[in-house]
């Protein structure tokens, strides 16, 4: 079982990195009480591999019990519970920038302390346990993509880097509406119509002689060449930026023939690159 624990400044990022861990099927369980730690981590120990993977958040909201992790964490240790600890710092002066934005208060500030003198104070109750932590990432220069693919590249299993990209492509009728969990739009309708030629109004772009009709022009040969050369180039861009999954969505007047043929082929092109690509049509 895997066992994490994040913890570390607060407003330093540590729901975000909790998130993140949520995509790669952590079970996530944030300001669990320091007293239930060890119970919690008993119950996971015994449910049979269905907690394989488990974070929690512990940070100073747990102030009147926070003295009393590094015994917890020695507790840990006797159950043979392999627990590993990320901590999440930054920089005062961008801690305090964050809680200015958020107008939230920090954890450790009261009336007649100022916002600093408590991020100073949490720095130094945090020490011992900065001291033992496996992993340590500062944020103060990271965006919340760069982020992300950090936690995804310690976290990741070794089968799900194998992997590409997971990229969906769907057709669609733009009468009918965008589907709303695309990433990528494109609009096909400059494309030859098969509509206004009567043997193929009732055919899709499944068909031959659909695809052959739209394809058979320089113009859309052209528009396939660099369709495909574009995603090419972007896809690796999804990928660093810790993108778990990409949707493509083309879209035509009613769904059924250019779009459903520019998917087909898109597929079918992206695939004999090697990508991982499923392809979906709406509308017909």
């Amino acid at each position: 079982m895997q066992f994490l624990i994040i913890t570390g400044m607060s407003g330093g990022g540590k729901s975000k990195v909790a998130d993140t861990l949520e995509d790669l099927d952590f079970y996530c369980v944030d300001n669990l009480p320091i007293d239930l730690v060890v119970t919690f981590a008993n119950l996971c120990l015994q449910s049979k591999d269905r907690y394989n993977k488990v974070a929690l958040v512990i940070d100073i909201r747990e102030r009147e019990s926070f003295d009393r992790l590094p015994d917890v964490l020695d507790q840990l240790s006797a159950l043979v519970c392999n627990y590993k600890i990320l901590f999440v710092d930054a920089d005062p002066s961008t801690l305090v920038r964050r809680y200015k934005e958020s107008r939230r208060p920090h954890p450790l500030e009261e009336s007649g302390k100022t916002l600093e003198a408590a991020i100073a104070q949490e720095k130094e109750l945090l020490l011992p346990l900065r001291s033992r932590a496996d992993y340590v990432i500062n944020t103060t220069n990271l965006t919340l993509g760069k982020l992300r693919q950090r936690i995804l590249r310690l976290f990741k299993s070794q089968n799900l880097q194998e992997e590409n990209l997971p990229i969906s492509i769907y057709s669609f009728g733009y009468k009918f509406g965008i589907p709303l969990d695309a990433d990528i739009v494109f609009d096909v309708r400059f494309l030859p119509n098969p509509y206004y030629v009567e043997d193929l109004r009732s055919k899709t772009g499944l068909d031959q002689k659909v695809q052959n009709y739209i394809f058979e022009s320089d113009l859309s040969k052209e528009f396939m060449d660099r369709f495909v050369s574009l995603l090419e180039f972007l896809i690796p861009l999804y990928e660093n930026e810790g993108k778990t999954a990409l949707n493509i969505a083309v879209g035509c007047t009613g769904g059924q023939h250019r779009s459903v043929a520019v998917a087909a082929l898109l597929t079918k092109r992206l695939q004999s690159k090697g990508h991982n690509v499923q392809e979906f049509h709406r509308d017909i």
